[in-house]
């Protein structure tokens, strides 16, 4: 089992595929909703949390994880209906994060049928 902490962006329903982990939001950490990237990180490590899931596909260029006991798990939507469709993959990755480890899962949307 391990923490999970869920950033502003990550829709709740996602909890409901990681069952076999402890996952906290930042709402429920009572930590600022517009802690910058940095001091999220920090204090996530801070906490003990081992992952951080978000949907903020820029952090991995943002910070540095060398050294970080915490896993970034980014998801390529906060939709929840497109989310909802990758429940395996996020638990997959949640599963095999490791220390330091950036993954991202792709969450293409799908496209729109054709009017005429």
């Amino acid at each position: 089992m391990s923490r999970i902490l869920f950033d502003n962006n990550v829709p709740v329903g996602v909890r409901g595929f990681l069952t076999n982990h402890e996952v906290r939001t930042v709402v429920e950490m009572n930590w600022p909703p517009q802690l910058e990237n940095g001091a999220l990180l920090k204090a996530a490590d801070a906490a003990g949390f081992e992952v951080l899931v978000t949907s903020d596909q820029n952090i991995r260029y943002q910070q540095n994880l060398v050294g970080r006991r915490l896993a970034l798990v980014a998801l390529g939507s906060n939709i929840w209906p497109v989310v909802r469709n990758h429940a395996a993959a996020i638990a997959v990755a949640v599963d095999k994060a490791a220390p330091g480890s950036y993954q991202f899962i792709k969450m293409p949307l799908r496209p729109r049928p054709r009017t005429k």
